[in-house]
This record gives C-alpha cells, sequence and structure tokens, in this order.
C-alpha cells in the first residue's frame, strides 16, 4: 500500500513550468540527458534518465513540469537542481508538459 502524506507536506514541493533550453547526452550514460532549463527567474541544470525516449536533439524548446524546489543532488557527478516530472509504461517514459504553449516559471496549482 501507498504511503499517506499530509497536505501540508505535499504543499512544500513547488512545481513549476520550465521551457528546456538545451540538452545533450551525459557521456558515459545510456539514459541521462543534461539540460539547461529556463524557469522563469533562473536558468538551471537538470539531469534525467530519459535519452531512451527522448534524443537530445529533440527537447529544446519542450515545456516541462519541473519540482523547482529540491535541493540540488548529484547525478553521475552532475549537479541536478531540480526534476522534471514523467511517467512511464510498457512504451517507455512520457514527459508531463502543458496542452498548449506557456511561458516558463509558471506555479502549477
Amino acid at each position: 500500500m501507498m504511503e499517506m502524506v499530509e497536505f501540508s507536506d505535499f504543499a512544500k514541493i513547488v512545481f513549476k513550468t520550465g521551457r528546456i533550453i538545451s540538452a545533450e547526452k551525459v557521456a558515459g550514460s545510456e539514459k541521462l540527458v543534461r539540460m539547461q532549463v529556463d524557469t522563469g527567474e533562473e536558468k538551471r541544470q537538470l539531469v534525467a534518465g530519459i535519452a531512451k525516449n527522448y534524443p537530445p536533439e529533440k527537447l529544446a524548446g519542450k515545456t516541462i513540469i519541473v519540482a523547482a524546489n529540491l535541493k540540488p543532488k548529484k547525478v553521475f557527478g552532475l549537479e541536478s537542481q531540480g526534476m522534471l516530472l514523467a511517467v512511464e509504461d510498457e512504451n517507455g517514459v512520457s514527459l508531463l508538459t502543458t496542452d498548449r504553449e506557456v511561458k516558463p516559471g509558471l506555479r502549477v496549482s
């Protein structure tokens, strides 16, 4: 059974729209991509295991949803300054995004 959390715990996470500025495969990894993402107020580096479903050259310009207030974490020796939201099924990874063009930095509510 899934652990239940208090709403107050969930409310601590800030989700924002982010626009991928650039992306490149992480050397030595089959699945990691390093991205520069505009989160409205700043540019951040995110590292995510999405290369098998999203070639880096197809990512620039995509709007994604970012957990923006996570503490930075080292992934494969690189600092990841947030986390993108995605789902995975038998067909692979699918990024969570918006259904129309929106500007970076909007708070998800």
